[in-house]
């Protein structure tokens, strides 16, 4: 177990040395003077600035996160509804998962080089600093452009390598780590930005008092499950009886996880680049755009959010929870809920379960993610302070998946485990 940990916090140590190497081709003192003009604060990149760790308006050579690994894993789940292949091949067992790992691996690729080849260009043009006047690629030769592209790509290709590594011989998720990280980075500089401003004592003590309350509504979410009982008739199987145990489908009340808050940021950061490619002269529809969408403390932004995190977190239940294979694979071996019968009806139940389970889940995480935004906002701090819901969910859901994980192995060799 020391072996292990000290292996997972060696590999977090190298990623975290690997966010401060600048990509070939960046002046790397114009980036801080334009960061430390706190002219990228607003910016639109701001949720993706805060899963790569600071690296992306850094333009490191881990400029990328582990997001496109994150989002051709999400494709993969999501092709498995559409094509049957994907689908045949998940249920091969390890070799199917190996394949579509794989696949996973060649997406992340062709990802990486797309989003680099985007974020050079959105540099260069002065999107990831609006106001800011100073050059971040002076050079803007096609050889230059090519070395960071492909610099960057292969930043994210290491950093899937070393999430690998870590979930085979360390500790926990490798990825889910490598986010943790870079997430729990972001919090010094967030804290000391709300002590810098002017009634620091007071802002301070409510931010915390809100942080804790929803790392408190978080655990105990997180935690809840709805179990359906499930009883397995008695059968006969040679001169043995088998079967007549008793168990339950755990349903937790977030089945999404954090998903839903990431595609819900993703899209709603959509509108604020298309009002910085605007120009100097933008139309009417943009200036509504600009006033009504971008603003995060705008009402109608907040309705956006709310409706996108219900959206997705009932859309990627869906596609993660099969209840009709469920009901299949419980009646394929002699098992039926109490009161329900087997089959279509029992897929009925799970379905009618889920769906309101769904809704509470969804409505607490739109009130996780906006709880603290509306503090920020409350207090007349800036709401770019990377202190939102996304950020403590991603950093208590790991942090319990962690603890978890080192519990069961404590418990292979100890009866009292890691928490006695």
């Amino acid at each position: 177990m020391r072996k292990k940990l000290l292996f997972t916090l060696g590999i977090l140590a190298l990623y975290r040395l690997g966010v401060a190497v600048p990509t070939p081709g960046v002046d790397y003192g114009n980036v801080q003077q334009c960061i430390d003009t706190n002219s990228a604060e607003s910016g639109p990149l701001q949720i993706l600035n805060l899963f790569s760790g600071g690296a992306l308006l850094q333009l490191s050579v881990f400029a990328l996160g582990i997001m496109p690994y994150i989002t051709a894993s999400i494709m993969v789940q999501l092709l498995r509804v559409l094509i049957p292949r994907f689908e045949a091949l998940q249920k091969e067992g390890p070799d199917g998962q190996a394949k579509l790992t794989q696949y996973t691996r060649y997406i992340t690729v062709g990802f990486a080089a797309l989003q680099s080849a985007s974020y050079v260009t959105m540099a260069r043009n002065g999107v990831f600093f609006p106001g800011c006047e100073a050059e971040i690629v002076p050079d803007q030769s096609w050889n230059t452009i090519t070395t960071m592209v492909l610099t960057m790509t292969a930043g994210t290709v290491l950093i899937m390598w070393l999430g690998e590594r870590i979930t085979e011989r360390g500790i926990g998720n490798g990825m889910s780590l490598l986010i943790f990280t870079s997430v729990a980075s972001s919090f010094p500089g967030a804290i000391g930005t709300i002590w810098n401003s002017t009634d620091r004592v007071r802002n301070t003590i409510v931010i915390l008092l809100v942080i804790f309350a929803v790392i408190a509504a978080v655990v105990y979410v997180e935690q809840s499950q709805r179990r359906i009982p499930v009883q397995y008739a008695k059968r006969m199987v040679g001169r043995r009886m088998l079967g007549g145990s008793s168990t339950y489908i755990p349903l937790k009340i977030n089945m999404a996880g954090v998903i839903p808050v990431i595609f819900a940021s993703s899209l709603l950061q959509l509108p604020y680049v298309i009002v910085q490619f605007a120009g100097d002269n933008p139309a009417d529809w943009v200036i509504w755009l600009q006033n009504n969408v971008t603003r995060t403390d705008a009402p109608l932004h907040i309705a956006f959010y709310i409706l996108l995190i219900l959206f997705f977190a009932y859309f990627y239940t869906a596609i993660t929870f099969n209840p009709t294979e469920v009901a299949d694979n419980m009646k394929k071996y002699g098992g039926f809920v109490p009161g329900i019968r087997p089959g279509q009806p029992t897929a009925d139940y799970l379905d009618y379960v889920l769906s309101r389970i769904t809704a509470a889940g969804s409505l607490y995480l739109a009130i996780v993610a906006l709880v603290p935004t509306m503090a920020l906002v409350l207090l007349g701090l800036n709401t770019s302070i990377p202190l939102g819901g996304v950020t403590i969910l991603i950093l208590v859901g790991v942090g319990l998946d962690t603890v978890k994980r080192i519990q069961a192995q404590l418990e292979q060799r100890r009866y009292e485990g890691f928490l006695k």
